[in-house]
């Protein structure tokens, strides 16, 4: 079966090592451990990873953040994805750095990139993977927390945390919602 893994960011050396960027870094942990490249395609940054008897297309949308709906509708209806078969990963500055949190529904909790997808696909009934990034920022302070570098402490546990966010990635592919939930959330 196919799925589709989105990894929220936005493109450009800018924004390459920052917070909100995390979907994007586990997208490409996850390519980078199957030994897979993207390639440019059309609304994103496309590769196809094998995982057992299942097929993995791992999007990173080229439409900056607050467009990703259109990447996220182009790519399931190219590769007749159902939204069952969709994850999205996304920052999340509720969790502490490095916790994770599966759901198969839910509201945007005030993201752009989820906003833009739910609105696009008329629904909020498909499946996210919140990283948590903290939210060690002063009032009025949280658009240049998400969009700053990840601190020291953080870069230490980062590689070992993004392959249990990839772990949590191939069991939803292979075991379902409910089994990587019970397995990953809050660990």
């Amino acid at each position: 079966m196919n799925y589709l893994i989105v990894g929220l960011g936005n493109i450009g050396d800018e924004y390459a090592r920052t917070r909100h960027n995390i979907g994007f870094m586990v997208v490409d942990a996850l390519a980078s451990a199957g030994g897979v490249t993207f390639d440019d395609k059309r609304y994103g940054f496309v590769s196809t990873l094998k995982v057992k008897n299942q097929t993995l297309t791992l999007l990173k949308p080229s439409t900056y953040m607050n467009l990703s709906g259109n990447a996220v509708r182009y790519w399931m209806n190219e590769l007749k994805v159902p939204v069952e078969r969709v994850l999205v990963v996304v920052d999340d500055l509720s969790l502490p750095f490095g916790h994770l949190r599966l759901k198969p529904s839910g509201s945007d909790g005030g993201h752009n990139g989820l906003k833009h997808i739910a609105s696009v696909l008329g629904t909020q009934k498909y499946a996210r993977l919140r990283f948590g990034i903290g939210n060690e920022f002063p009032r009025g302070g949280q658009v240049d927390y998400v969009l700053g570098e990840f601190g020291e402490d953080d870069l230490k546990t980062m590689d070992e945390r993004l392959k249990v966010a990839g772990e949590a990635v191939k069991t939803f592919c292979l075991a379902g919602i409910n089994i990587a939930m019970n397995q990953f959330n809050n660990k």
